[in-house]
């Protein structure tokens, strides 16, 4: 008999990744949002949106549109008559947080308008009815609105009329308009320096398109059902990711490279139910998220650098199906869960919105450095006008070591005489350093002669000394000028607020540096408001002061019963 040789495999082995365990979990019930009246809008729309400080849901209204703005830790069971934004003569069709504002939200409706609105620190407490700036164009509704990631008030809207629109908020008008769309669009995504844009459409057509000249740059056939797709950019990767429906009516989702969109690098198969998916995008852990419209899933997956582009992890499963859902920004998770994502799901069949964290597996509680990698910071590298002059950069990173979440106050200005959107900039890359660095203690005794605060004040060996040194003069110049007599104004340095240089811009050339002159007092009305606002300031951190003295108290009380506790056993 002849030998026979039978053919062997080699065995392949596990992929190793460190994402390959990670698992969604739903906050428990009086961690969510309750009694909630969400929207029973078609549109296929997220209708939520979040940031480190607010949640805003688009709600049920029986005339014109409104949508709900409740503080992030604002859980449980809310108020039939809690106050609305509202200023929309249709329902809201979509809502945006400024990623360099965490005060302020735009909305788009049916009234064919986007509107911008200010939400203060505490909340609203009336009905908000005024709105900073109107932003008319559109000829039909308008359906979805995407901030630019890294230039000052540059907004994208896209209508039903089929045209995009970019808005300059900061002189409320349109600086361009793309007319390269011959029916609705369904979706539209920036890559990460936000040099070109992604739209999916109802012509079947993926596009790539230069937002500033309206240009398209590539575009082929994308899923051919006659359902909705919709499209996110992968980063700075030069590919996009889009999901929507075979000829067969077959979920599915595809990954593309952006400088050939004839065929797809890779494209698969889901399932058949008819739900809309929506994909969502993190840069910092290369894991891309769909869910789908009335699902109670998410499936999530890992993209990678070659072949097959996109590695399937996960799902999580719910009973419940949702209708929307918001997404937090990677500076607001919780780094010491190891939390990597934070969906805010809006039920279908309940009034609930419901946070549900992405949490990888690690049992230290230290900070994890290969989960979270420097992310993009609130603060825009580019001005709106260098952004539309053609210039492009990337987002400007901070550390989420200090585990501090990273939220912006900056008041906003609306001069209506001129038009102008002005925003007081508290945020300046060379300032990130001094969170992302350790401080360290500085032990020395305090004294309080006059001689001698002035030799501290000399002492530029700490860190915040040196940064004081660096900015104090620029600092000092543009808060004194508008301050008033008798009042000194500082910049105040909290876990929540990040320090840096009052009413500062970004330049290519370090040494150019302009300070923006904010309104004066012109009159004694004025002088004794903008006075009695510091003042309010002043009383709400003393408060503040006296809260945390008081835990210090209560801790070391605890502490030294623990200790004589210890002492008798």
């Amino acid at each position: 008999m002849g030998d026979t040789t039978v053919p062997t495999m080699g065995f392949r082995g596990v992929r190793s990744s460190k994402f390959r365990h990670v698992f969604g979990s739903p906050t428990k019930r009086d961690r969510c949002y309750d009694n909630v009246k969400i929207t029973k809008n078609a549109h296929d729309s997220k209708f939520c949106a979040a940031n480190p400080k607010f949640v805003a849901i688009v709600t049920e209204v029986a005339g014109g549109g409104a949508f709900l703005v409740l503080p992030i830790d604002k859980t449980g069971r809310a108020e039939m008559n809690l106050p609305k934004v509202t200023g929309h003569r249709g329902p809201v069709l979509d809502l945006a947080w400024n990623p360099f504002n965490d005060n302020m939200i735009a909305s788009c409706s049916d009234d064919c308008t986007i509107k911008l609105w200010y939400i203060p620190d505490e909340g609203l407490k009336q009905n908000l009815n005024e709105w900073l700036v109107d932003l008319q164009g559109h000829q039909r509704r308008v359906a979805y609105i995407e901030w630019h990631p890294t230039a000052e008030n540059i907004l994208l809207s896209a209508g039903f009329d089929f045209l995009i629109i970019v808005w300059n908020i900061s002189k409320g008008e349109a600086s361009s308009v793309i007319d390269c769309h011959p029916d609705i669009i369904y979706s539209m995504s920036f890559n990460r320096d936000g040099s070109l844009l992604a739209t999916t459409c109802k012509d079947k057509i993926l596009r790539i398109i230069d937002p500033r000249s309206g240009n398209v740059l590539q575009e082929g056939l994308c899923h051919g059902g006659s359902k909705a797709s919709k499209v996110v950019y992968l980063g700075d990767t030069g590919r996009v990711f889009s999901s929507g429906f075979s000829r067969f009516s077959d979920r599915q989702w595809a990954v593309w490279s952006q400088d050939d969109l004839s065929k797809p690098l890779r494209m698969e198969n889901i399932d058949s139910s008819s739900g809309v998916l929506f994909p969502y995008y993190d840069h910092d852990a290369k894991m891309a998220y769909l869910a789908g419209k009335g699902d109670g899933s998410i499936r999530y997956y890992e993209i990678v650098d070659e072949s097959p582009w996109c590695h399937y992890l996960n799902q999580f499963l719910s009973g419940f199906p949702q209708r929307g859902l918001g997404v937090m920004p990677k500076r607001g998770v919780n780094v010491y869960q190891c939390e990597i994502f934070r969906f805010y799901k809006l039920h279908a069949t309940k009034n609930t919105c419901e946070p549900i964290s992405m949490i990888v597996p690690r049992k230290s509680e230290q900070f994890q450095e290969d989960l979270y990698p420097d992310t993009a910071a609130p603060t825009p590298s580019l001005t709106g006008e260098e952004w539309l002059a053609g210039k492009n950069r990337n987002p400007i990173l901070i550390s989420l070591k200090s585990g501090m979440i990273a939220r912006t106050h900056k008041p906003v200005l609306y001069k209506s005489r001129d038009h102008q959107l002005i925003t007081a900039d508290r945020n300046n890359e060379r300032k990130f350093v001094f969170i992302s660095q350790e401080t360290k203690a500085d032990y020395r005794e305090q004294h309080h002669d006059s001689d001698d605060c002035n030799e501290k004040n000399e002492n530029y060996g700490s860190k915040f000394q040196r940064i004081r040194q660096a900015w104090g003069t620029m600092t000092t110049q543009a808060t004194t000028n508008n301050a008033p007599s008798g009042v000194m104004l500082c910049d105040i340095v909290t876990a929540h607020k990040l320090p840096s240089p009052t009413y500062i811009n970004n330049y290519d050339n370090e040494k150019e540096v302009e300070i923006i002159d904010l309104a004066s007092p012109k009159s004694e009305d004025e002088l004794l408001k903008a006075y009695n606002n510091q003042m309010e300031e002043i009383r709400r951190l003393k408060d503040l002061l006296d809260s945390k003295e008081q835990q210090i108290k209560e801790l070391q009380a605890e502490v030294q019963h623990l200790r004589a506790k210890w002492q008798q056993k």
